[in-house]
């Protein structure tokens, strides 16, 4: 997952509700969300705290060392170690941090395995949801894992001044309004390969996939890990049949069979190569297009929703989070922080809209809507009027959680993907590894 997150850490911006701490005391919980051992202490103490970010501006830390009490040691490690380490000393039942990454993708494995304490004991997690849509991509069965501390989520960028030249005079809706398009691009010489789609064999083609089973109207998995994606008629065999295709028949750049989603984002979605890539990160018109360093469209491009069979079809998160590991020493003060660190005030100073020495480094989409709204207003989110829509209306990868073998089932998907794109082996035998593989592992 290491190109999604090199991809996504990139914009900013904040805004409104505030979190609510429902207790100090650590809650126990049933089955496999117990509590923790850890001191209810809260003032005094200093607390680890281990992501895969920068820390926020020191006299942000100062001031809330000040207001609490407690103090934060920040470590900033890169996200694959990061999770290995998290492994590690969940497994051990050893201390490793008192606050610390929940990835959308490994919620379904952290709630099954009871690693982290369940945050709706420490917040009002029920209020929250009004206004950060993707604190459902945390939940484990009665449980929230973490709390978003970003937004981020699957969106449609298409680059307009290639359309208009093209004689696209409307911004295509449908799937068959949007090729169509594309087409026209290509039948006009203004890109030879209008599309794209990144084929190398890691997370960027699974969410790429994920996206555009999503336009064509379906999804992965059901609540018990059963694929769904095995007829020929299905919006998951279809979305395979379509990326693959649009490569065969010259929309995508033979290249890209070996191009990730950050390298075709800055390699040719950047430099005006193509025209659009269906499945982009939300924040990236703001961060890499239209900052001159690095685009040659600057100004060029826009979000759009992204097309459907029949109309705007929905824009899937893929978020990261802060929860407590079990095994924390100072989950209460945690809490505290993570209540902090989350607030949609403090958002919008980390997103740089309240000045640079405010800014989160490298701080993406806040999680609030409140936020966002607030940031649109002042004119500093690029876009903002469209994610703000975009974001109310996100939706998870697996409306009922990940699967604790999440892992496994990306590898699945985007090496059987990579595979049919190579014409190695057909996109049914593709589809059909993909689905032995979720079988086996949801207990078929």
């Amino acid at each position: 997952m290491t190109a999604r997150r090199t991809t996504r850490h990139t914009l900013a911006a904040a805004g409104g509700a505030g979190l609510l701490l429902a207790t100090a005391a650590c809650g126990g919980g049933s089955g496999s969300s117990s509590g923790s051992s850890g001191s209810t202490e809260t003032k005094g103490v200093t607390i680890s705290v281990v992501l895969a970010v920068d820390p926020p501006p020191k006299a942000a830390l100062d001031a809330f060392t000040k207001e609490t009490g407690i103090t934060v040691k920040w470590s900033n490690v890169d996200w694959d170690s990061l999770q290995t380490k998290i492994s590690a000393a969940a497994t051990a039942k050893t201390y490793f941090a008192d606050a610390t990454d929940v990835d959308w993708s490994r919620v379904g494995q952290l709630g099954k395995l009871g690693w982290f304490l369940p945050m709706e004991k420490y917040m009002d997690t029920k209020t929250l949801a009004a206004d950060v849509p993707q604190l459902a991509s945390f939940k484990s069965g009665e449980h929230v894992v973490g709390i978003p501390y970003d937004a981020s989520f699957m969106v449609t960028t298409v680059n307009t001044d290639m359309l208009k030249k093209a004689g696209v005079t409307a911004t295509p809706t449908t799937m068959d309004e949007y090729m169509k398009a594309l087409e026209q691009v290509k039948a006009k010489g203004i890109s030879k390969y209008p599309l794209n789609i990144p084929f190398a064999a890691a997370e960027g083609l699974s969410t790429f996939w994920y996206q555009t089973t999503g336009a064509f109207g379906g999804t992965i998995l059901d609540g018990k890990g059963k694929p769904q994606f095995t007829d020929p008629g299905s919006a998951g065999y279809k979305a395979a049949q379509w990326m693959v295709d649009a490569l065969k028949n010259g929309l995508v750049p033979p290249g890209n069979i070996n191009v990730a989603d950050s390298q075709g984002q800055q390699t040719l979605m950047a430099k005006g190569l193509v025209a659009s890539t269906f499945s982009d990160y939300s924040g990236n018109v703001g961060s890499l297009y239209n900052v001159p360093s690095s685009s040659s469209v600057v100004g060029k491009v826009a979000y759009i929703p992204t097309p459907g069979v029949s109309g705007a079809g929905p824009n899937l998160s893929n978020p990261d989070g802060i929860g407590i590991p079990k095994q924390a020493k100072y989950p209460a003060a945690a809490a505290k922080f993570i209540e902090w660190f989350t607030d949609s005030d403090n958002q919008v100073d980390f997103s740089g809209a309240n000045g640079a020495e405010k800014a989160l480094p490298a701080y993406a989409l806040p999680s609030h809507l409140s936020a966002v709204q607030k940031i649109t207003q002042t004119g500093t989110l690029i876009g903002g009027d469209v994610l703000g829509q975009l974001l109310k209306n996100s939706k998870p990868v697996f409306p009922e959680g990940a699967p604790a073998w999440y892992p496994e089932f990306s590898n699945a998907v985007y090496t059987n993907l990579h595979d049919a794109a190579t014409g190695s082996k057909s996109v049914a035998d593709a589809i059909k590894a993909i689905a032995d593989l979720a079988d086996q592992k949801s207990g078929s």
